[in-house]
């Protein structure tokens, strides 16, 4: 606990030193950090590239934005924005990773990640059935069943443009929720 403290109030120290545009505590915290950041990224994407690219992007949004930061705990703020850089990623590719194989991914990662991977599972059907039904079964046909849209429309009988759409509403409608399960769930994963 002592251990934890002296390190949260080591980058407290670091933190204040770069908002005084002190490069040495950029480079310090640089040091410390990027493997843990590089080895979360490359963790979510499996590909070492855009880990690396996600990774030297956080740096740098820390250096430019450091005089409007208050970051009162580095590693969570760095948990965090590997998610949100992950992500919008994700969205800007269209690469979306579906929870059954992102879980299998994680298969063997000991006995208390096993009964959080089955919290999450049951919290995700959960939130899976608060959509509608027709959400449920677009979601389902897409992320579960790895449809692409055009697919889902043609089975549907529907217009690809009502399956996006409607695909956007699910996710606005779970982001929030899902996103806040699956980064405690990711967060345990990286911490054990």
């Amino acid at each position: 606990m002592a251990e934890l403290q002296e390190q949260t109030s080591n980058d407290q120290l670091l933190l204040q030193q770069l908002q005084n545009n002190d490069a040495a505590a950029f480079d310090t915290l640089y040091d410390k950090y990027w493997k843990l950041v590089y080895s979360a990224a490359y963790k979510r994407l499996n590909d070492e590239n855009y880990a690396k690219d996600i990774t030297q992007d956080i740096f740098l949004q820390l250096w430019q934005r450091r005089h409007q930061l208050t970051i009162t705990h580095l590693p969570a703020y760095l948990y965090t924005a590997v998610r949100n850089n992950v992500l919008k990623w994700m969205e800007k590719t269209q690469r979306i990773t579906p929870v059954p194989e992102l879980l299998e991914q994680t298969a063997n990662e000991g006995a208390d990640a096993a009964l959080l991977r089955k919290e999450f599972m049951i919290k995700y059907e959960n939130l899976i059935n608060t959509l509608t039904a027709s959400q449920q079964q677009i979601f389902r046909m897409r992320y579960q069943q790895e449809l692409s849209t055009a697919e889902i429309a043609e089975k549907l009988n529907i217009s690809r443009k009502t399956v996006q759409n409607q695909l956007g509403k699910s996710m606005n409608n779970l982001r929030e929720l899902l996103g806040s399960l699956f980064f405690v769930y990711q967060l345990h994963l990286y911490v054990s």
